[in-house]
């Protein structure tokens, strides 16, 4: 039986590099692209069966790239992963077509089972998100509203600007 093969889109190189070695040793194949454009590029390029998608890519969206993975290749299977959790991001990306949603960080065996669950066992569900999460992805959802406009994103949240600039900052320095 020939492995599979799985395409991983996410920023994170060092993540990337440790999953690629990890799924050869499940005896699966995987290729890495870091944006929309390498992600695209690499579908027409190759027949891949999964793809473990980061919902975050360097600024861009995997929930609006993920469409368009379904559209260029629709037997594709997309796992969404995500540092930060929710449950409206979980929701959207069933929508939009992901066959599951998991939070990071995960384990090989967790993701193959994101695929493939194992009767009996419960299913995978993404960990409830903390006050901090939940306030810096409204934080992330108002400044992507306002084109990155910190002025009147701090505006719309009725937050003093260099408050805003400092929890901005504050969360750069966690990741």
């Amino acid at each position: 039986m020939p492995a599979e093969q799985w395409l991983l889109v996410d920023d994170d190189q060092a993540f990337t590099q440790v999953l690629v070695r990890s799924l050869a040793r499940q005896n699966i194949t995987a290729a890495v692209a870091h944006n929309h454009a390498s992600a695209l590029a690499a579908l027409t390029d190759s027949t891949f069966n999964r793809c473990v998608l980061d919902l975050n890519l360097a600024g861009e969206s995997g929930l609006q790239l993920l469409p368009e993975l379904l559209k260029q290749k629709p037997e594709l299977e997309v796992l969404v992963l995500t540092g930060y959790g929710s449950i409206a991001t979980a929701v959207e990306a069933i929508r939009r077509g992901a066959v599951n949603y998991l939070c990071k960080p995960v384990t090989v065996q967790q993701l193959m089972r994101g695929f493939d669950p194992v009767d009996g066992e419960p299913e995978l569900r993404p960990a409830p998100p903390s006050v901090e999460e939940m306030e810096w992805e409204h934080i992330q959802r108002v400044l992507n509203e306002h084109d990155g406009n910190i002025s009147a994103t701090a505006r719309s949240l009725n937050m003093h600007r260099r408050t805003l600039q400092r929890k901005l900052q504050k969360h750069s320095r966690w990741r």
